[in-house]
This record gives C-alpha cells, structure tokens and sequence, in this order.
C-alpha cells in the first residue's frame, strides 16, 4: 500500500497522530516529514477509511490528505518530464485535467514546482489548474526534501494545498473571524436556505453577521458589545445588545441557522447551543467553533461534541486553516 500523507497545523500534530492511533489501532505507523506534513507508512487505514473517518467528524486534527508517490532529495528532483511519467503511470487513463497543488513548509507557495509539473503535464496534453479537478496532484517541498502525492479529490478533504485555504483581503472586512466562517461554507459546501433567519451568538465586531448577509440571511446579532457600523447600518442586521442567556428568555423567533464564534471553553459554549434548541427549526444549520487550549484540547473537544449530540446531529468536525486553537463543527438541529 501507498503510503499516506495528511497535513495538519504544526501544534496539533500529535494531536492528529493520537486520532489515528485511536480511530485505527496503536500499531499505526506514523512519521513526521515536516512541521506541519505527517506519513502513515505502516498497519494505517486505506485513504478512503480515513477520509471517511474525517468527514464524519472522528477525526478533526487532519487538514488534508495524499497518497505518496515518490520523494526526493531538494538536489535530487527529476526532470519535469520524469515527474509527468511518474504520476500518469499510477492512473488508469490518460486524464483531460489534473489539479496540481504546491505548498512549503516556508513562506513560498512552491510556485516554481507548480510550473515544473504544468509544462510537463501540459507537454502530454494535459490541462492543469490550481483546484476544481477530479484528481490532484500534491507536491510539497522542505528545505531538505519534495513530496509528490496524488489522490482524488473526494478523498482529499481539501481543494486547497495540504488543506491551506487562502481567502482575499477585503477592504470591506470588519474582523478576521470572517475568514473562519467564510471557509466553513466553502470546504463544507453549506447551503444556507433562501432568505433564512439567522442569530449569531457573540457577534461582535459583526463579521460572521457580515457572511451571513452575504448568503441571503437575515439576521439578529446577539452581543453586549458594540458592532462595525458599517454591519448595523444594513437593515437586515438586528442587534441585540444582551448576552445570548438573556436574550434566550425573551426571544420568540425560529431560525434557520445559527452560528457561535463566542470565547469560551468547548463545554459552556455547547451547553448555550443546546439552550438556542427550543428558538430553532428542526434542521436548523449550526456552525459552532469550539475553543481548544488546556493540556488535552482533544478530550475538550471531544466532550464539547459529546454535549452537542444531546440535540444535535455532527454533520463534520475539523480544525480549518482559519482556525487557531479551535475547530469548526457543522451540526443540525433535530
């Protein structure tokens, strides 16, 4: 079997090797490539077990995933034609597309192996673009070593290289919370209904209010604190300037969605959650982001979930690239 590469935040990697040894035995094999690249060389799951184990939500450390076809030394590299060969002798037929996806252990983006394996590939009449493929082609490098992986992208968990989603900067933004939820509905593929009621629990400064309008909700922010008047301005905002408990004893709407970005840890912010049940419609789409920190952030987590699951069915659990010591949970209300 092909060994396996999975990407994860350089501070959660032992957190994603002890899911793994959980989820598939104790004699997993697991070796470190870098900071933030893992590979699984031994009694390991299949790349479709463990995706499947990710998207469920039993494994929430792993980003992104890969199946290795080759490494080499940085002085070592093929030429890009050699690298071409590689990765079309591992696939049945000779495809149209293929995504190629670069990343560094460094600031770069591996932009110079990016175009290595276009002009090869395209050389063989294959076109080649960054995501939105079928199949991708991974290619990380380090200061010592360069991976090439190769998976299909229902495999993946991410279209973004080694699951490190990149959003733009814009002037219009009020918080870099945004980018969090921005993400979510993108790598979960969330649709959100069609002029919705939504409540943002701990919404200031208003930037997931923000995305949320963006969608077509409208929305009641609830927070004592203040938010962006360029958000309140917009009359599909209502802010409640109370705390979500309070708010909770007076309010009687239904929502379509709910969302929770508060600070606090993993088990106060589900038990809020499970107080918005009665104020929700059945089915409701939840986003929650469960804080991590203390010395064991995935026993934390792990009983925040296990809190959620009094009312409400995980859809998906993962640390995103926007998250820091947290992870996003997307939940329904039954």
């Amino acid at each position: 079997m092909l060994a396996l590469l999975f990407s994860v935040a350089t501070d959660s990697y032992d957190l994603a090797v002890r899911e793994i040894r959980d989820e598939f035995g104790p004699r997993v094999k697991v070796e470190r490539v870098s900071g933030d690249l893992g590979r699984i060389v031994a009694d390991g799951p299949s790349v479709e077990e463990l995706a499947a184990a990710c998207n469920d939500g039993r494994i929430v450390f792993v980003r992104h995933l890969t199946t290795e076809l080759a490494s080499f030394g940085v002085a070592e590299v093929p030429a890009g034609h050699e690298l071409a060969e590689l990765i079309l002798a591992e696939l049945p037929r000779h495809p149209q597309a293929l995504a190629v996806q670069t990343w560094t252990d460094g600031a770069s983006s591996g932009g110079s192996y990016y175009h290595l394996l276009e002009d090869a590939l395209g050389a063989r009449g294959i076109g080649v673009s960054r995501s939105g493929q079928e199949l991708v082609v991974s290619c990380f490098a380090s200061k010592k070593s360069v991976v090439i992986g190769l998976n299909r992208l229902e495999h993946s968990l991410s279209d973004w290289p080694g699951g490190r989603m990149r959003l733009a900067r814009a002037d219009e933004r009020v918080s870099r919370s945004e980018f969090k939820l921005e993400e979510a509905i993108q790598t979960f593929d969330l649709r959100l209904p069609d002029g919705g009621k939504a409540l943002d629990l701990g919404a200031s400064p208003g930037g997931w209010t923000r995305i949320l309008r963006q969608h077509g909700q409208e929305v009641w922010s609830v927070d004592p604190g203040e938010l962006d008047r360029r958000v309140t301005a917009d009359r599909g905002v209502h802010h409640v300037a109370t705390t979500a408990g309070e708010f909770f004893r007076r309010n009687q709407i239904r929502f379509d969605v709910v969302v929770n970005d508060m600070r606090m840890d993993q088990i106060l912010s589900a038990r809020v959650m499970l107080d918005a049940i009665p104020h929700l419609h059945r089915g409701a789409l939840a986003v929650i982001t469960l804080k991590g920190g203390g010395r064991n952030p995935l026993d934390a987590a792990r009983r925040g979930m296990d809190v959620l699951r009094k009312e409400y069915d995980i859809q998906a659990a993962r640390q995103l690239h926007h998250n820091r010591n947290e992870l996003t949970v997307i939940a329904r209300a039954r």
